[in-house]
């Protein structure tokens, strides 16, 4: 309980719900712990009892609406409780996933890239599902059921006050403590196995989600069977692990009704003994029967509190990861950067003592267009990151006109740099709305412009449906082809119109006459700004006023193409090797 206390603050967003919750479970507990038993005990010996003649047949009809009357209210109460904490329950599930998105929107890329997308999902989806049924079973059977067990015991001690005999009867509710027993040896085992379930859960979330995004290579390497085949494993481990957890949790009941069949049997020997009247024993063998019930109630809700643990350990894997990379304390305010970029010193690695970057220094002038160029792995890419603080740096900093990059607000650094990548990102919508993801509030007829400039705006008025730019792209931009994805990436590129730009090979997917065309609208677009040209294609670089030459995570070498390809052997050998002229 002490384990999901922080996360009761939940509850206070949704205060009626849970009260109205609450006030019905504890109608419900005492229509159920008291008002049966009752009804055996003070409401059917009158009917029965004819030494003192026959009651009036409208007497009866009055007594016998008693029982109708007590199920009645005892159905509206257990039916509004179960409501009111499923109404709750969806808001707090609302809550949870919103505040686990919302941190995976702050968290560093690098955290991201360490888990992966299926788990992830399953942490967000299944996790927090888990905790809003554990949070909101909490709440219902957590009031209700201990309020229908006090109150069947405080009709037995009622009774035994009452009546001597019934004194020996209740001896035999030394049952009622033994069924803890059963209760906490499966707790104890439900926890040791539920952690396991909901990690097997997200392997086959994660299988899920790669098979999907993987669909082309899946098909063009024909791996049907061999992708059927590991799901199959997948499911077949979580299949085990869930029969493990339910081995215990549904052997818990039968444990305590046979608990609970012998303390009856008990009380029917110490009954006889004691000569209790037959209502009075049949009101306390109900009375007893009231107190098992919740027992068992309680019991799977232990199991559940367990399970809910398990979910709360793995969501709070993300929750509680610290946001390395937010805005400071206080920032330096700034508007539009001229993009004057300095490396002073700079380090990083992904994983302790494996740097990737070593103490790398550079000045790149406003107006630069600098080309990045290196075998795969020198340090590229991660070079061209640190600059919109995607990574923080582990030693030395980064500064743009003098600003060290950890000073700005996150929203002002990256509203001054736009970035195409080699394999562009398109949401879930229209073209119009991924366009203006460049800047928000740009005009129809500015849209327009920039997707003209990309060369993008013809291919956009002839797509099949006639819809153009208010055509849905799909998930992943999945109803374009790959170069008509990268001319909208670059045209959101034009529209955000910021004085730094970086390009992951932007022109990698296009064809030869689209290639052209853009290479001439980068000129355009290029003119006035700091480009950081990420090159795997030297096509690429032919205009680049500034080259970076990269080797195991330093710059060996700076120039333009043909001061390197002259001075530099690791620049002449990528050079020769792409051109076909090593041999």
């Amino acid at each position: 309980m002490r384990r999901l206390r922080p996360y009761f603050r939940y509850f206070r967003t949704v205060r009626g719900p849970i009260i109205a919750a609450i006030f019905y479970a504890l109608l419900f507990g005492a229509t159920s712990g008291v008002a049966l038993p009752s009804l055996i005990k003070y409401v059917f010996p009158p009917i029965f009892d004819r030494t003192g003649g026959a009651l009036p047949l409208g007497t009866i009809a009055l007594i016998a609406g008693a029982i109708p009357l007590a199920f009645l209210l005892r159905a509206i109460s257990g039916y509004l409780n179960s409501y009111y904490t499923q109404l709750a329950g969806v808001r707090i599930l609302e809550a949870i996933r919103l505040d686990y998105f919302r941190k995976l929107q702050v968290l560093p890329l690098s955290f991201l890239q360490s888990k992966s997308s299926g788990d992830l999902l399953s942490r967000g989806l299944a996790d927090t599902g888990q905790l809003q049924f554990t949070l909101t079973l909490l709440a219902n059977d957590g009031v209700k059921q201990p309020m229908q067990l006090l109150g069947a015991l405080g009709f037995l001690v009622w009774q035994a006050f009452a009546q001597q005999g019934v004194l020996m009867v209740l001896i035999t509710l030394g049952a009622v403590p033994l069924t803890v027993f059963p209760v906490r040896y499966v707790g104890r085992k439900v926890m040791k196995r539920a952690a396991r379930m909901q990690a097997q859960l997200g392997d086959v979330t994660s299988h899920f989600s790669e098979n999907l995004a993987a669909a082309r290579e899946v098909r063009a390497f024909g791996l049907e069977e061999r992708e059927t085949t590991r799901f199959a494993v997948a499911c077949r481990e979580l299949i085990t692990s869930q029969m493990k957890i339910a081995k215990y949790a549904q052997a818990l009941t039968p444990a305590i009704e046979v608990l609970s069949a012998i303390g009856i049997a008990g009380t029917l020997v110490f009954a006889y003994g004691r000569g209790v009247q037959l209502e009075t024993f049949i009101s306390v063998i109900l009375a007893l029967y009231m107190c098992y019930e919740p027992i068992k109630k309680v019991g799977t809700l232990n199991n559940e509190l367990k399970r809910g643990t398990a979910a709360l350990d793995r969501i709070e894997v993300v929750l509680n990861e610290p946001v390395t990379i937010a805005d400071p304390a206080q920032p330096v305010t700034v508007g539009r950067l001229r993009g004057d970029v300095v490396f002073d010193d700079v380090s990083f690695a992904y994983k302790t003592n494996e740097p990737v970057l070593r103490g790398v220094s550079v000045t790149v002038p406003a107006g630069t267009v600098c080309a990045l160029v290196g075998p795969s792995g020198a340090g590229k890419t991660t070079f061209a990151n640190l600059v919109p603080r995607f990574y923080e740096v582990a030693a030395g900093r980064v500064t743009i006109d003098g600003h060290d990059v950890r000073s700005l607000r996150l929203a002002d650094l990256r509203r001054n740099i736009a970035v195409v990548s080699q394999d562009p990102v398109l949401f879930n919508d229209t073209i119009l709305a991924n366009l203006q993801l460049g800047r928000a509030g740009a005009t129809r007829a500015e849209v327009e412009q920039a997707a003209r400039d990309a060369f993008a705006h013809d291919f956009i008025v002839k797509l099949e449906g006639g819809l153009g730019y208010d055509t849905v792209v799909g998930e992943r931009g999945g109803r374009l082809s790959g170069g008509q994805k990268q001319r909208i990436a670059l045209a959101r590129a034009f529209l955000r119109n910021a004085p730094i730009l970086i390009l992951d090979e932007a022109t990698s997917a296009l064809d030869g006459d689209s290639e052209a065309a853009i290479q001439a609208a980068l000129k355009k677009l290029v003119v006035g700004k700091t480009v950081f040209i990420i090159a795997h294609r030297f096509s690429t670089i032919r205009d680049a006023t500034k080259i970076l030459v990269f080797d195991q995570g330093r710059i060996v070498a700076t120039g333009n193409h043909v001061e390197l390809y002259t001075a530099n052997a690791l620049y002449r050998s990528l050079y020769d090797r792409q051109q076909g002229n090593s041999a």
